[in-house]
């Protein structure tokens, strides 16, 4: 029995005593999917609810009453061995050895499915991350958000919900500007402009942006004028940045839906449009030769310009644009990925969507990311060989590779700040989580070539009644959990939980395999159990998969 065959037969229960007038409760209070979960301590039972806890008062009953017929009406169903009352009101519900087994073959049967579920159906979301200026290389912030936010795209995406990817190409402003001074200052053979930007990376794409005008039939930009120089650095130099920023980030198993251009905003009008839709909302108004946003009626600190005196639109003018091109596009939800230093960003964004009429944090959600440390030999590393002042996509994966980067980065809360220590990352030990998790997933494929080897096949036979062993019933609750985590991760943008239940998820497994054999040993003839345990490991091992692929990290079949 699966928890969300589990949770329909609590609903049940609940939906037959309102029909009946046992519970004067209205029909609406009944939940869609009542929750479940593992208890804290297993002699407790296999799940357990707080469902009579939230539903008793509103039906006018004592909850521990309320539980005490709930209880009555679920011992009978098929599966369930015994319910029990535990304090105010609390549900501890134990499966018989056979309905907890079974779970075996339902994972191996649903196979890459298993753990996807409906939570977000219907929900169409843009999910905005990464978004590094094509100025340098993508920078260990960058990196982390790539990591992270990819895996989120998959979590929404295994949740039922439709995403997009997308990239907001800064191309428009004065970084731009002194990136393109700075790729001809080098050129030249001069220093980089104080405010420019320094780094082996600079001599690398000026003489490429060199190479590739002649080869294609070009002046070299060095006999221009410098305006006209500055241009041919500016054009070339952006497209060669962006071109592998791209390329890294699709090494890093990093792909985007849309790439969006910020110059575009203000090429078709964009901005005007936002800008005349919030005037006629009436939330704009002119002070000092400037156009005004009134945002502190909307929670910000301060109103804000969006057209300065001089005619230009200030920075937040995109941000409106942006944010109304996306919703206009059909999204439901706007989800923006931002580093540490955009913290102070949020009030503004949020008074910005509900000046829209649209729901902070609900049509609009900012998620913060804190920063990254590497250390090698105990020591910080603090720089790039090729960036020169940063530690960039390529020093991690050079360092540890993909997988171990990709892992590291996406099982902390990004929320909090991360240290990761890349002597660990390289090492084949269990204090190496990525290590211990992939080798779960490797020994589950070498569990199952021995059994075949032996001679044991699934297709010959699976009694769910052999799976009675303590370490076999905290695997099958270890692996019947996967889909709500995957549902509560994606809920709360939190991918670093399907991680933390990987390693959990490998630890009973370790243990299992420690004092359960699946191939016969000497003698021994093979029949139902080894049969029954090869289920077992099959299953474990496609959840071990499935749970890597939503974090973008490879399940090895040989370590």
């Amino acid at each position: 029995m699966t928890p969300a065959e589990l949770s329909e037969a609590l609903r049940a229960a609940l939906v037959a005593a309102v029909d009946d007038g046992t519970f004067a409760l209205d029909p609406s209070a009944v939940p869609a999917q009542v929750r479940v979960e593992r208890p804290r301590q297993r002699e407790h039972g296999d799940w357990a609810t707080n469902v009579a806890m939230q539903l008793g008062k509103k039906a006018g009953t004592n909850p521990r009453a309320f539980a005490e017929e709930l209880a009555r009406r679920l011992g009978d169903h098929p599966g369930v061995a015994k319910v029990d009352v535990a304090g105010p009101g609390f549900l501890n519900i134990t499966l018989d050895t056979a309905a907890a087994g079974e779970l075996a073959r339902t994972v191996v049967d649903a196979g890459p499915a298993y753990g996807r579920g409906t939570v977000l159906a219907g929900e169409r979301i843009n999910l905005e991350f990464v978004s590094a200026n094509p100025t340098g290389p993508i920078h260990i912030g960058g990196v982390r958000w790539a990591a992270v936010g990819d895996s989120l795209a998959r979590l929404l995406q295994a949740a039922g919900a439709e995403v997009t990817r997308e990239y907001y190409f800064n191309d428009h402003g004065e970084q731009i500007d002194r990136f393109a001074r700075s790729l001809l200052a080098r050129a030249m053979g001069a220093e980089a402009p104080l405010d420019g930007y320094g780094g082996q990376y600079i001599s690398d794409i000026a003489d490429s942006v060199i190479a590739t005008a002649v080869a294609d039939g070009q002046p070299d930009p060095r006999t221009l004028p410098e305006p006209e120089a500055q241009e041919v650095f500016r054009s070339r130099g952006v497209d060669q940045m962006f071109g592998e920023i791209k390329a890294k980030l699709h090494d890093f198993r990093v792909d985007f839906d849309v790439y969006f251009h910020e110059d575009s905003l203000h090429e078709s009008g964009a901005v005007d449009r936002a800008v005349a839709r919030l005037r006629e909302l009436g939330h704009i108004y002119e002070a000092d030769g400037a156009t005004w946003l009134r945002t502190t009626d909307f929670g910000d600190d301060k109103d804000r310009v969006i057209v300065k005196s001089d005619g230009n639109a200030a920075y937040i003018a995109g941000d409106l644009a942006y944010y109304l091109d996306k919703r206009e596009r059909g999204f439901d939800r706007v989800i923006i990925m931002l580093g540490a230093d955009h913290h102070g960003y949020i009030g503004r964004m949020m008074a910005m969507c509900a000046a829209f009429g649209d729901t902070p944090w609900v049509n609009l959600e900012i998620l913060i990311g804190q920063m990254v440390n590497l250390v090698k030999d105990g020591e910080p590393v603090r720089m790039s060989k090729r960036a020169g002042n940063i530690v960039t996509i390529d020093d991690l994966v050079d360092a540890v590779g993909i997988d171990a980067a990709r892992y590291a980065l996406a099982r902390s809360a990004a929320s909090s700040t991360l240290d990761i220590d890349l002597d660990l990352l390289v090492t084949a030990t269990n204090d190496n989580p990525v290590f211990y998790v992939q080798y779960a997933h490797a020994r589950t494929v070498n569990v199952a070539r021995n059994a075949a080897e032996a001679g044991v096949d699934r297709a010959d036979g699976f009694d769910a009644n052999l799976l009675d062993h303590p370490s076999e019933s905290v695997l099958l609750g270890q692996i019947a959990g996967f889909p709500g985590v995957v549902a509560h991760a994606a809920e709360l943008r939190e991918p670093h939980r399907v991680a933390r239940y990987l390693e959990e998820l490998a630890g009973s497994y370790h243990k299992w395999y420690d004092q359960r054999r699946v191939a016969p040993f000497g003698d021994e003839v093979v029949s139902d159990t080894h049969r029954t345990r090869l289920w077992l490991n099959d299953a474990t091992r496609q959840v071990l998969a499935n749970g890597l692929e939503l974090l973008g990290v490879s399940a090895p079949e040989r370590m």
